[in-house]
């Protein structure tokens, strides 16, 4: 099956009716004043309300459908995605890839800016959104990044760039890693390398990455349990997020940073909700988890461009795990966050513009 189906999003309104009468019948928690046990109610609180009371889905479909979207399956599982082309013919190809608890409404602001530079391809994850539920086991990073050099050369790619934020930071450099003789170069929002065991590796650490060391020690003592439960029991939590708008938005809300605008985590939320993915999503923890970790270092070229207060990648660890890195930056203040695609759209746009001019 090599079809290229054009696709447009129209949720029924009977889904929309259903969601509304779940979210009117939300039963909130209670909780302890002045304790940080996890997303509080207030903020949920807020969320439904603004979900039932102001948010416009059929405002997002309409920017979704502004743009060209297509269906095809590779490897016997649909994938969604927006395809939009520059003016220019000889363009770039740029491949963009989202993470969890996101979506393609991640990239939906850095669309117009990019594609004055790059042919678009934004696809969503196998199991999420449009693309999903998943039909089977074995979609983990390494199998999405097989898919997205099938999904490029079925466009007639066969020189582009792939950028990512979230899981799609760890997926862009294995489409790198597969197919090297295709991609020019990697942009990166996080680079997740961390420490082998090795005790070697901790001797001489600089004052900063000791400091980025004790962020991703807080970090997965007192923020971790989502990659934990994800990665053993993802069923298990997806009969919750399934049958409850409410428990849903809370659970996602723990990784949409709290300066984030409510209705860009509702359209997140919208998206797993309204295609019945929030559980399938999941499961691309669990597979990583099981899969084979790459022995070599990738090989093309490769920039990071992270956002203050979020992931601290760790020079000295990436460099073990990518031997090209050729730029390594903070985005320029206020740029900060895990969604600088969505919050500081020119910050991320300009470096990604940047590093792949200089790779043409």
């Amino acid at each position: 099956m090599t079809t290229v189906t054009p696709f447009r999003v129209a949720v029924p309104q009977a889904d929309l009716d259903d969601l509304q009468a779940r979210l009117a019948l939300t039963r909130f928690t209670d909780e302890i004043p002045g304790t940080d046990q996890g997303v509080a109610v207030e903020r949920v609180r807020r969320l439904v309300t603004r979900w039932r009371d102001g948010f416009d889905w059929r405002a997002v479909e309409d920017r979704l459908n502004a743009y060209p979207q297509f269906t095809t399956e590779i490897d016997g599982q649909n994938i969604h995605f927006v395809h939009v082309r520059a003016a220019d013919p000889d363009a770039l190809p740029l491949l963009l890839t989202h993470g969890w608890p996101g979506s393609i409404m991640e990239y939906l602001d850095a669309i117009e800016p990019l594609s004055r530079h790059f042919h678009l391809v934004v696809p969503s994850l196998p199991g999420y959104g449009f693309s999903g539920p998943t039909k089977e086991l074995g979609w983990d990073n390494q199998r999405i990044a097989r898919a997205w050099t099938e999904l490029m050369s079925r466009l007639g790619y066969h020189r582009y760039g792939a950028a990512g934020n979230d899981a799609g930071s760890m997926i862009s450099p294995e489409v790198g890693r597969l197919a090297p003789e295709h991609v020019v170069g990697v942009h990166v929002t996080q680079v997740y390398s961390f420490p082998s065991g090795d005790p070697a590796e901790f001797a001489g650490l600089s004052e900063e990455e000791q400091a980025g060391l004790a962020v991703l020690d807080w970090f997965w003592k007192e923020k971790g349990a989502f990659n934990v439960l994800h990665s053993q029991q993802p069923q298990t939590l997806a009969h919750a997020l399934a049958d409850s708008p409410a428990g849903l938005v809370g659970w996602l809300a723990q990784l949409f940073d709290e300066d984030l605008d409510d209705d860009f985590v509702l359209a997140n939320a919208a998206v797993h909700w309204l295609t019945g993915t929030a559980g399938s999503a999941l499961r691309l923890y669990w597979e990583n988890a099981r899969m084979e970790q790459p022995k070599e270092p990738t090989t093309v070229p490769l920039a990071l461009a992270m956002g203050e207060g979020d992931f601290k990648s760790i020079r000295r660890f990436a460099d073990r795990d990518h031997s090209r890195i050729v730029s390594w930056r903070t985005l320029p203040a206020p740029a900060r966050g895990h969604y600088t695609a969505h919050t500081a759209t020119e910050a991320l746009t300009s470096d990604v513009i940047a590093f792949f001019t200089t790779l043409r």
